[in-house]
């Protein structure tokens, strides 16, 4: 798959997951919500290996860090994530996530000594501007209390979890693990470490037979966990995680284009200029040449 189509499926389908999540929202506790989601995505791609013949051993050492993988990625940030969003905006929210894009630059840096440039420096800037206009509202409501406060620094810190799993993962490929075979253990601890935090909160398991509910969490787990996760870590190795982070700040104009058709989301002047601000931004960073050696050693390890 080209790069380009890899980065459309990111955004595309992230953007339009915050749609199917709201329909998780009800009887079922959200974290035991997040918990099946990688239940059944880990589930699906073990089938998928074993059909396929996938090579599924690995070194005790390599498991650690896909354990690890799972816990940044697929795990303690979405808990962190559902406990936030019962105090802030979705806009906030989404602002702060999208500083995934400075985060990645600046772990990369320390962890990879990964040089940064000024264009992709100048992009991420464009990025958070326009989505920054885009939320405004939102941000200006944002309130000022001990509760909120200590909310946005739990978004912050899910953030920085993400950027960190977002390293281990360019680790991994680095050290020829397919990424196919990465996410199938990775979802798969995820989901062990997503259920003993259910247990832990005390929320009871339940679930709903709802067409919505399993609709959605069909949804959630095919196409915003096995394709799109693939397709971004994917990113990762071909791009570098400073560039392909730029699909946080996209992937949420993507989920208030759907907002305007089914929800009556209504744009003003500041969030259509913010969106052309993060279009420009876009273009700022994926105009530059794509990192070809690590996609070459995703290759290499595909065919292990």
């Amino acid at each position: 798959m080209s790069t380009r189509l890899l980065y459309i499926t990111t955004v595309a389908i992230w953007g339009s997951s915050w749609f199917a999540i709201t329909l998780q929202l009800g009887h079922v506790h959200p974290i035991w919500s997040v918990a099946y989601r990688f239940m059944l995505a880990a589930l699906i791609l073990m089938t998928y290996c074993l059909v396929t013949n996938r090579r599924l051993r690995f070194p005790w050492q390599d498991h650690g860090f896909l354990a690890i993988q799972g816990l940044c990625l697929f795990s303690l940030n979405y808990i962190l994530f559902y406990f936030v969003i019962q105090h802030l905006t979705s806009g906030v929210v989404a602002v702060t996530f999208s500083t995934i894009v400075f985060m990645n630059m600046l772990n990369g840096a320390l962890i990879f000594r990964a040089p940064v440039s000024a264009r992709v420096i100048g992009g991420a800037c464009l990025g958070l501007l326009g989505i920054s206009l885009v939320f405004w509202p939102e941000l200006r409501a944002l309130d000022v209390s001990s509760r909120a406060l200590s909310s946005l620094g739990l978004a912050v810190l899910a953030t920085w979890i993400a950027s960190l799993g977002n390293m281990v993962a360019v680790r991994n490929q680095r050290h020829s693990l397919p990424v196919l075979q990465s996410n199938t253990f990775g979802m798969a601890y995820g989901a062990c470490f997503t259920t003993a935090a259910a247990v832990a909160i005390g929320g009871e398991p339940g679930f709903d037979g709802s067409i919505a509910y399993v609709g959605s969490l069909l949804y959630l787990a095919v196409f915003a966990t096995i394709i799109a996760f693939g397709a971004y870590l994917s990113l990762l190795g071909r791009i570098g995680a400073d560039r392909a982070a730029y699909a946080s700040v996209l992937f949420p104009i993507v989920a208030l284009l759907l907002s305007t058709l089914f929800e009556q989301y209504h744009w003003s002047a500041a969030a259509l200029l913010g969106v052309v601000t993060v279009l420009g931004g876009n273009l700022l960073i994926l105009t530059g040449g794509t990192r070809a050696a690590p996609a070459a050693a995703e290759k290499e390890g595909e065919r292990r």
